[in-house]
């Protein structure tokens, strides 16, 4: 098979896949027959294929996919004109405390924000899939630590914590969510929220009672027609 052929496979596999793919999967596509430099060689050639469309391919946390790019979000948003849902600030920042303190306990989180975490609120983080348990403290009553997922690097467009950006005012909850805010404000990935429900006001901590909730476009907001909308018609 010559590269052109290649190429148009990989092309076709990534357009009509939901999910990221990794290279791994990707082959299989060869049956083994092209080692994965050679892949990852066909992918940036791709990429630049790409480069002046207006879709992109990217390789995130769990592979290479296609999605539209940022700058095209406000013609998109013509499609899908509802508001997106809102996440309240209590959320971002437990959030935002996990992304850049895991692996966290509740404790953990509870003593950096100054006010008890409506448990809530990490169910609602697992649910939608951005955090997980990944173990327990070795201490009094063994807490849970939680720590971010591949999902949640996913619908931020990147692929390892290394590329969270860094917060320039200290390592408070402020700082965090300033770092967090600067996705967006760099055109990255949008968190796909389309299939999250807004919090609702039983879920606020008690300092945020009355507190009029954050949009969740703090943390970049993808699907929903937001700044990444892949090509297959679903929101990576």
């Amino acid at each position: 098979m010559n590269t052109a052929d290649a190429k148009r496979v990989l092309e076709t596999a990534l357009i009509c896949s939901q999910q990221p793919l990794p290279v791994r999967e990707l082959c299989v596509l060869f049956n083994d027959e092209l080692g994965a430099d050679t892949i990852k060689s066909l992918l940036q050639d791709l990429q630049n294929d790409w480069s002046q469309r207006g879709v992109e391919l990217v390789s995130v946390a769990t592979g290479w996919r296609f999605q539209s790019r940022p700058e095209l979000r406000e013609y998109l948003d013509r499609l899908h004109p509802e508001k997106p849902p809102r996440y309240s600030r209590a959320t971002l920042e437990t959030l935002a405390i996990i992304a850049y303190r895991q692996p966290v306990t509740r404790g953990d989180m509870e003593d950096i924000r100054g006010v008890t975490i409506n448990s809530l609120i990490l169910k609602q983080l697992e649910d939608r899939g951005w955090v997980e348990v990944i173990g327990h403290r070795e201490t009094v009553g063994r807490p849970a630590l939680f720590a971010t997922t591949k999902q949640f690097l996913d619908d931020l467009g990147i692929e390892s914590l290394d590329q969270l950006p860094v917060s320039d005012n200290g390592s408070g909850q402020a700082g965090m969510l300033d770092a967090l805010n600067t996705l967006d404000d760099a055109s990255q990935t949008a968190l796909p929220m389309a299939d999250a429900a807004p919090e609702s006001s039983d879920a606020h901590d008690a300092d945020d009672t009355g507190d009029e909730s954050m949009p969740a476009t703090l943390l970049a907001d993808t699907p929903v027609g937001d700044d990444t909308t892949p090509l297959n018609g679903t929101h990576a």
